[in-house]
């Protein structure tokens, strides 16, 4: 049986987040960060269809909120891709939940902005941070927020 190293909990307010595990530097990162799971799962599976492409080994663990607290999730990566699509649930979707389209450029618009945060060296936000990331994500269309993490990432190597 293949033992995997222990994924660290992200740091922060619970929210979904996929950690890859890279066996050559023996550390964990964030892959994919969302309030929603969609988005996350879909990342993760592209992820690891293109890695395993590649020929790269995947470890990856799932993180997401349960109850108000963090919580791991099991990822059946060892012998498939992570199906964009979340199992189903067996109560009903909240309502406060988008279409899987709009979670899923959501998540991406969350994810160029953090990204780009933390090209500019900011890596130990807050959560008045997040809620303003958020904010930005729910209001700017995909163009702006490129060129919003363009300007942050250009911000970081000068």
């Amino acid at each position: 049986m293949e033992t995997r190293p222990e994924s660290p909990q992200p740091q922060g307010a619970p929210r979904w987040v996929a950690m890859l595990y890279r066996p050559a530097t023996n550390s964990w990162r964030a892959a994919a960060e969302s309030p929603h799971r969609p988005p996350v799962l879909y990342a993760l599976g592209e992820m690891t269809q293109t890695l395993r492409a590649r020929g790269d080994e995947i470890t990856v663990a799932l993180w997401g909120p349960k109850d108000g607290a963090w919580h791991l999730f099991d990822t059946p990566l060892t012998t498939q891709p992570v199906s964009p699509q979340p199992a189903p649930a067996p109560a009903a979707e909240s309502p406060g939940e988008p279409a899987p389209l709009a979670a899923r450029m959501t998540g991406r618009r969350h994810q160029v902005l953090m990204a780009a945060l933390g090209k500019a060296g900011l890596y130990d936000l807050t959560p008045e941070d997040d809620t303003t990331v958020q904010a930005l994500v729910e209001r700017l269309d995909e163009p702006a927020v490129r060129r919003v993490a363009h300007w942050l990432a250009t911000a970081g190597t000068g």
